[in-house]
C-alpha cells in the first residue's frame, strides 16, 4: 500500500472559479487592443452590424469579425442574426470590473497628486 503524501502545493481552484478568473482575463485581454476598444465604443450608440462597424477602420471585415469574437469570448458583447445579418451589441457588465480595479488606482493617484499639490503649494509660500 502506497502512503499517501502530504502535498503543500495548494489546491486546484473549482472549475467555476477558473473559469470566472479566465473571464476577467479575457476582458483585459480584449480592452488592452485599441481596435476593440474603439469597437466597444461604437457599440455604446447602439446595436449595429458588422458591415456598420467595419465602416470607420481601415480594415477588412473578417478582420473586425475577428476583433469582435474576442469581445464575445470575454462576454463584452452579444449577438444575435437577423436574416443573413449579425448585429452586435454592447454588454457592458463585465467592464464593471476594470472600473473597479482602476477606480483604486485612481483614488491612489489622486492622493499622490493633492500631496504633491500641498508640497509645491508649501514651497511658493515659502519662497
Amino acid at each position: 500500500m502506497r502512503s499517501q503524501r502530504l502535498s503543500s502545493a495548494p489546491r486546484r481552484p473549482a472549475p467555476s472559479y477558473r473559469r470566472a478568473i479566465r473571464r476577467h482575463a479575457d476582458v483585459f485581454a480584449a480592452i488592452g487592443e485599441p481596435t476593440r476598444r474603439r469597437l466597444l465604443d461604437l457599440l455604446g450608440t447602439g446595436e449595429q452590424p458588422v458591415k456598420r462597424l467595419a465602416q470607420p477602420f481601415r480594415m477588412t471585415r473578417p478582420a473586425i469579425s475577428q476583433h469582435l469574437r474576442v469581445l464575445r469570448h470575454a462576454g463584452l458583447v452579444t449577438v444575435r442574426r437577423v436574416g443573413r445579418e449579425r448585429r452586435y451589441r454592447l454588454r457592458a457588465k463585465p467592464l464593471e470590473e476594470v472600473y473597479d480595479w482602476v477606480a483604486h488606482y485612481e483614488r491612489f493617484w489622486r492622493k499622490k497628486l493633492k500631496a504633491l499639490g500641498d508640497y509645491l503649494d508649501h514651497q511658493t509660500d515659502s519662497e
